[in-house]
This record gives C-alpha cells, sequence and structure tokens, in this order.
C-alpha cells in the first residue's frame, strides 16, 4: 500500500497492542545507518562502535534480505514511526532452537515498554507460529532496562560469563537468558495457525 505522499506503507505480519512488526525494506538503509552510529544505542549492542555509512549499512542489509531468518522492523502503532529492529537468527530447525535480537533505535522509543511487547510477540511467534523450543539471549550487564525488559516478557537468566565483555574502559559479565515454550501460554497466534481464527485462546 502506498499513501498519497508516495511513502510505502508497512504490511505487517504480526501486531501487538502497541508495535506491530512488518518486514524489513532496503528503503530503510538510511534509518538504519543512523541509529547505528547513535553510540548511546550501539553501545550495549555486539557491533563495532565505528560510524555507520549508508554504503556499509546497504551491505549489510542486502546480505541480511536474503536471509530467510526472520527480520522485522518495529513500529509504533498509533504514528507508524519505525522505531528499531527485531530478528531470531541461527535457527537450527533441527534442534527447533534459535537466538533474539533486538534493537530500539529511536531514544524517543526507550521507556516505554515497546520493548518488552516486541520481544513477546516475538516470542509467541516462536514457539506458536515456527514451533521452535528454545531461544536464547544475550545482554550485557549494564543494560540493566533490557534485561528486565526481556524477563518481563519471558525470558529468564540461566547463566552468566564473568568480565566477558569489555564497553569502554570497563569490563562486564554477560548475561545469559532463554525461553522455553512453558514460559509462556498459548497466544491468538496458536488459534491462529490451528483454526484460522484470531481469538483469544483460553488456558
Amino acid at each position: 500500500m502506498v499513501e498519497e505522499n508516495g511513502e510505502q506503507q508497512p504490511t505487517f505480519m504480526l501486531r501487538g497492542a502497541r508495535i506491530g512488526l512488518a518486514p524489513v525494506q532496503s528503503s530503510s538503509v538510511e534509518l538504519f545507518a543512523r541509529w547505528m552510529s547513535d553510540l548511546a544505542v550501539t553501545r550495549t549492542l555486539a557491533a563495532p562502535k565505528v560510524p555507520m555509512t549508508v554504503e556499509r549499512e546497504r551491505t549489510w542489509m542486502d546480505a541480511a534480505l536474503q536471509r530467510v531468518e526472520p527480520f522485522f522492523t518495529i513500529y509504533r502503532l498509533d504514528t507508524m514511526q519505525p522505531i528499531g529492529n527485531t530478528d531470531l537468527y541461527n535457527v537450527d530447525m533441527v534442534s527447533l532452537a534459535a537466538e533474539f535480537g533486538i534493537m530500539i533505535g529511536e531514544r524517543s522509543a526507550w521507556g516505554q515498554g515497546y520493548a518488552t511487547e516486541t520481544t513477546r510477540l516475538m516470542m509467541e511467534y516462536a514457539f506458536d507460529v515456527l514451533g521452535l523450543e528454545h531461544l536464547m539471549l544475550q545482554v550485557y550487564a549494564p543494560n540493566v532496562r533490557a534485561a528486565s525488559a526481556y524477563r518481563r516478557a519471558g525470558f529468564k537468566a540461566v547463566g552468566r560469563l564473568r568480565g566477558a565483555k569489555k564497553i569502554g574502559r570497563e569490563r562486564y559479565d554477560i548475561i545469559v537468558m532463554d525461553a522455553v515454550p512453558d514460559d509462556i501460554p498459548r497466544s491468538a497466534l496458536h488459534r491462529l495457525m490451528q483454526t484460522g481464527s484470531m481469538d483469544d485462546v483460553a488456558e
């Protein structure tokens, strides 16, 4: 769908109460490059702390868009503003396991619960749609806000890699978290996949 101003409207594959997840489009390359050049955003990401040019971001995005693994842009539904991205990577369809990643690139969207809602929606998608049995993530110990969001969504801390991450002059632990289907109830996505209806699932 195209608006009157010529901008492409997102087509949401997944919707929560306040956020929608749409497939990443190559037209987002300049926005993603801006996020990846913001040290406040990247300081707790496993990414180089160097300026991200549009050309380098385009090279990375072109490769990412060729993957069959899920990769979404996160939108606020009230404003249709893109605020970040999220993905499942290292997806193993033999062991039914994957790793979860998320970046809220817009600072104005921090601390408003969007990361928690996105994380929960991706967990529901992983378990109720893809049929995965295990999700894992790693979060740096100083990123307290992110760790709290993951816990609220249903992830559990299962281990700690001591001093495994250096940020600037300081060294920090990496917290390992995981989730399995029993950690969250079946969602409306489960009902959709089984019956074609998005009615709430009663446990």
